[in-house]
């Protein structure tokens, strides 16, 4: 089955300028304190989550794995007259594509489960060569300590249009034996109350626990850890981490 990743077309139809504008407010929260004017993302996809950093006066790099989706970023950011580098590689050795170093390296999106914990591990390693003396790595992700606690199996989103074609959205999770679970990503197009298409796509993921996580951080010297909602905003930054389905992590190096 398909990955969702190699259609960039339909893995952006959910953007909006809305939906923009609650990301540039999220990376203003994240911002708040820090000083960072440079950022490598290295899970960037298609910049839906990082392109409103360029809004905030950040200098942007970004990778990934997947050259449909950087075609799509580096469309969106000219758009925007955004300047942006750009570079197709693996996170887990993209010390060899940077050179660094930026005031932050961040992994958006829910990126760093598609691999095993150790490589995890590795790819947080390979971020945090990048940064900066006293500068700050940043990552999010999906509450897995959640996610495996609860086992839920179906999540319906709000339908959303694209023009006048209503499109459905849901995904259906697989617990499987390994300790891996398999999204099963649906979307379904309808136009005047009639089908018109449905796309069916399979994400793999591997759980990884918050403590391995921030465990791995102060291992390497990071400090000043603080988790915050995902996305955030700055009257709602107290919600109990315990209880979100996505959070995300900025951290200080020392």
């Amino acid at each position: 089955m398909p990955s969702l990743y190699d259609r960039a077309d339909i893995y952006d139809l959910i953007e909006s300028e809305d939906r923009y504008k609650i990301l540039k407010d999220h990376w203003a929260n994240v911002l708040r304190g820090r000083d960072i004017k440079s950022l490598l993302d290295v899970s960037i996809g298609s910049g839906s989550a990082t392109l409103p950093l360029a809004d905030l006066g950040v200098n942007l790099s970004g990778s990934d794995l997947s050259e449909k989706m950087l075609a799509n970023c580096k469309r969106k950011a000219e758009a925007r007259d955004f300047p942006i580098e750009l570079k197709c590689c693996d996170f887990r050795n993209v010390s060899e594509y940077f050179e660094g170093p930026f005031d932050c390296v961040a992994s958006t999106g829910n990126s760093l489960p598609y691999v095993s914990n150790d490589d995890v591990l590795k790819t947080l390693e390979q971020m945090d060569s990048l940064v900066k003396p006293e500068g700050y790595i940043y990552f999010e992700i999906r509450n897995w300590d959640k996610i495996l606690e609860d086992k839920k199996r179906f999540f319906p989103y709000a339908p959303f249009f694209d023009g006048d074609t209503r499109i459905n959205l849901t995904q259906i999770w697989d617990y499987n034996s390994d300790g891996s679970i398999t999204f099963n990503i649906l979307y379904v197009f309808e136009r005047d109350k009639r089908f018109l298409q449905m796309e069916v796509f399979e994400e793999h993921y591997i759980p990884i626990k918050r403590d391995v996580l921030l465990g791995k951080l102060e291992d390497m010297g990071y400090q000043d850890i603080q988790l915050l909602p995902c996305p955030s905003k700055a009257d709602a930054l107290d919600i109990p981490i315990d209880k979100l389905p996505w959070y995300c992590v900025a951290a200080k190096k020392q």
